[in-house]
């Protein structure tokens, strides 16, 4: 494997050199074919033993230059100080058709950074970010990816005794926020400055001709947060765990631990059970990601040294994500035009949605059946899969007419209209308690449920009738299911 490593080329501060932990007896659980791609790997080899063992830390590739790296962060909205990487173990990076993909093992033991943790990743936890990895990438969300999942009967102790895994995770870069803050708060602008310069000449080479690059980059970086929480909440995606230690320096999706993605409807839906005071809830990630910035800011001031202008900066974040956020909710709901009217007529479907708590998935799946030749004698009959949604079915019918006027306004055709909703708008997500099935499979031995969700959730927009099952209200039993900062 041709590795370079490019961050452990930065000074020895930024990093420890560590090893991997060997874990007894590794197992192949599942890969990604489509990851694979990216760092030029073929996802079936990925099954044999000389991957297997690379890719759990059991040994490691004479190029790599295995380290853990060090940063800080705002936990829940308080300092909580030094964390860095307590578990994951960056083996390095390699050059694929895309660009260049660092590759990082979650779960490869315990760091200098491991705080009171044993460094280890169980195999529940590196299935959820394995398959959401992969769901977000295929909805068309910047993220992380997840090249393979590989386990061991080890057993680490969780809520109750689980066994071993490790994820091998990728991305351009897993700088965060957390890690400039990290040298802001220790009054280090010589090393706030070297990763400053790291970043815009790795990531941001455009930057560097900027009258203030540092400046640059904060408003580059805002941008993309405010792009990123926009494509979150088009498809219902809660991270539910929005440190800045878990924000990316380049506007990536980052850490998936106890997420979610919005069935009922709920605009305050808290996902992580930990959140008890629902700081992290659906509605709360927009003005959050706005805070991080904030926080990202405060940590670049001595570079830039220009209060105003980072002020200003930052106020890229209520345009990107609000025009992102319009673009997407227009193309989900099938509108080619921008008039007056809209926001007040999306208004009342959230509202609508809200008053029922209708499945947010379903929903917009269901609503680009919605056909407009149809005849009002027929029309209760036609609309009845998208109608049966709803308890009020009235103030349903009501919103429909409305909707309804608003298409003929742009003289939208139904077939045409449907496909192109059909295109943005998912039948297949990751639910929790399609998670649960295919974890529950695994922990009794049988991997062929990762793999086969995986697959559905790779093609989340495609009708797939072979797998309707998948797409289906979640069972009553799902409404028990709880994640935590633990999952």
């Amino acid at each position: 494997m041709p590795f370079d490593n490019g961050f452990a080329e930065l000074p020895p501060a930024f990093y420890t050199r560590r090893m991997p932990t060997p874990l007894p007896a590794p197992y192949f659980v599942a890969a990604s074919a489509r990851a694979a791609q990216l760092v030029g790997l073929d996802a079936a080899d990925l099954a044999i033993d000389d991957f297997v063992a690379v890719f759990t830390g059991n040994e490691v590739p004479s190029r790599a230059q295995p380290l853990a790296a060090v940063y800080s962060g705002h936990q829940f909205g308080h300092w909580a100080g030094q964390l860095g990487d307590g578990r994951a173990i960056l083996l390095g990076d390699i050059a694929g058709p895309q660009g260049r993909m660092e590759l990082q093992l979650k779960g490869a033991g315990m760091t200098p950074y491991s705080r009171m943790g044993d460094g280890r990743a169980v195999l529940r936890s590196s299935i959820r970010e394995f398959l959401c990895s992969e769901a977000m990438a295929a909805l068309g969300v910047p993220t992380t990816r997840a090249l393979v999942v590989t386990g061991s009967n080890k057993g680490v102790i969780r809520e109750t005794m689980e066994t071993a895994a490790v994820v091998t995770r990728m991305a351009p870069s897993f700088v965060r926020f957390g890690s400039f803050e990290h040298w802001r708060y220790r009054d280090k602008p010589e090393e706030l400055r070297i990763l400053a310069d790291y970043v815009i000449k790795t990531f941001y080479p455009d930057l560097s001709g900027a009258p203030n690059p540092y400046l640059a980059l904060l408003e580059e970086v805002t941008r993309r947060t405010g792009i990123l929480i926009a494509h979150w909440q088009a498809v219902g995606f809660m991270h539910g765990v929005m440190n800045t230690d878990n924000m990316s320096i380049l506007g990536i999706t980052l850490d998936y631990g106890p997420f979610g993605f919005m069935e009922s409807f709920d605009v305050d839906h808290i996902c992580n059970h930990t959140d008890q005071g629902g700081r992290y809830s659906y509605a709360n990630q927009v003005p959050v990601g706005h805070w991080n910035c904030y926080a990202l800011a405060n940590a670049l001031l001595p570079l830039i040294d220009d209060q105003e202008a980072a002020q200003a900066a930052l106020d890229v974040y209520i345009d990107a994500y609000g025009t992102k956020f319009d673009e997407l909710l227009h193309a989900k709901l099938g509108l080619t035009t921008t008039h007056e009217g809209d926001r007040a007529l999306a208004d009342a479907m959230f509202q609508l949605m809200q008053d029922n708590k209708v499945d947010f998935t379903l929903f917009f799946r269901r609503l680009g059946d919605l056909r407009l030749d149809v005849a009002e004698s027929e029309r209760e009959a036609a609309d009845a899969p998208l109608r049966d949604l709803f308890l009020d079915r009235p103030a349903f019918d009501a919103w429909t007419a409305q909707y309804r006027a608003r298409l003929r306004q742009e003289g939208s055709v139904d077939a045409a209209r449907r496909v192109a909703m059909h295109a943005v708008n998912p039948k297949y997500i990751l639910r929790n308690y399609l998670a649960q099935v295919a974890i529950e499979k695994a922990q009794n031995g049988d991997y062929s449920e990762v793999a086969r969700l995986l697959s559905v959730l790779e093609r989340p927009f495609d009708d797939q009738p072979e797998h309707e099952a998948y797409a289906a209200l979640p069972p009553d039993w799902a409404a028990h299911l709880e994640v935590s900062c633990s999952s």
